[in-house]
């Protein structure tokens, strides 16, 4: 009986080899391909049972040259990178790695909003003697007096506001997929979450943070119409998907006044091009999209992913399925 094989696409730098090790022991045949590039995973991968993703997009024409593809395990919670219509039509099951890394991209939210809001960049920069006594143009807020915007109250949504609740004046949400419940109120309550509709938390909110994922609906959401809804020098968070923010529209804002400042851990297209706008502001505060990064989601991240992949093949069943 042929071995059946899981195809590694992109890594980047993650080391997979408790993965690799995971899928032989349950008698897959491996292989790393180590790369994006769309025409070299449907080379390595034409034979493949299961394909292991990172960051490449997974379109329909990909999914149509691979024949025998069961399974989509991507290292993410979000799987806008996969074509889960066209997965779905050929049977192929996409899963992703819920809450594996909520506390780290709270927590990545929660430093780079702060970080924004003290505005460092801008202060590290100055602290030497030449600009010693300079100030930033705008002096920045009291948090006890700022309000802090949620939109998308998931579990990294929650756990932001758990943790950063009480540094602020208070906490407005707004998620229309989370259901209106007795115990959802209760919960918001605890947290000190204020539930609204998205125009309100939009138009209070000092501090916004994105915890959305990317689809049709969300995609561009924050463009200029959105940004100039939001208070004078308010700040957005974003740690989800570059996409969810016109670019274009941000830079604006942030070019006017309009904003005080961004905190990103994300952009449209990553790595930047040289020259792009975002990069190098005093204004921006701006990772390499590590929110999720810690030395437990290293290994947990490349277990769960393999982990789908063996109990497919064991049970009939991924653990984490996401719908079409």
């Amino acid at each position: 009986m042929t071995a059946p094989i899981a195809v590694y696409t992109d890594v980047d730098d993650t080391d997979v080899s408790l993965g690799v090790a995971l899928l032989e022991h349950a008698g897959f045949e491996v292989r790393i391909l180590g790369t994006r590039d769309a025409a070299a995973i449907v080379e390595g991968a034409r034979d493949a049972d299961v394909l292991l993703n990172g960051y490449a997009p997974i379109t329909r024409a990909m999914l149509e040259a691979m024949p025998r593809l069961r399974l989509v395990a991507t290292m993410s919670m979000g799987v806008d990178m996969v074509d889960l219509e066209a997965a779905a039509e050929r049977g192929v099951v996409v899963t992703n790695v819920p809450g594996a890394a909520t506390e780290e991209v709270a927590t990545h939210a929660l430093a780079l909003l702060l970080h924004a809001v003290r505005q460092l960049r801008f202060y590290t920069g100055s602290a030497n003697p030449r600009d010693w006594s300079g100030r930033a143009p705008r002096p920045p807020r009291r948090l006890s007096e700022t309000t802090l915007g949620i939109v998308g109250l998931g579990k990294i949504g929650r756990e932001l506001a758990r943790i950063a609740g009480p540094l602020f004046g208070g906490i407005v949400g707004c998620d229309p997929l989370l259901p209106e419940t007795e115990q959802t109120r209760a919960q918001l309550e605890q947290l000190g979450i204020r539930r609204a509709e998205l125009a309100e938390v939009r138009e209070r909110s000092h501090v916004l943070s994105l915890h959305l994922p990317l689809t049709a609906e969300t995609e561009r959401m924050v463009d200029a119409a959105f940004l100039a809804a939001m208070p004078d020098g308010a700040v957005l968070v974003n740690v989800s998907r570059g996409a969810l923010v016109d670019e274009a529209a941000l830079v604006a804002a942030l070019d006017t006044g309009r904003l005080s400042g961004a905190a990103l851990d994300v952009l449209a297209v990553e790595p930047p091009p040289a020259g792009h706008p975002l990069l190098g502001r005093d204004d921006v505060v701006l990772t390499p999209h590590v929110a999720y990064f810690s030395a437990r989601t290293e290994s947990e991240y490349v277990r769960i992913q393999a982990q789908n992949a063996v109990s497919l093949l064991e049970t009939g069943r991924a653990d984490s399925p996401v719908p079409a």
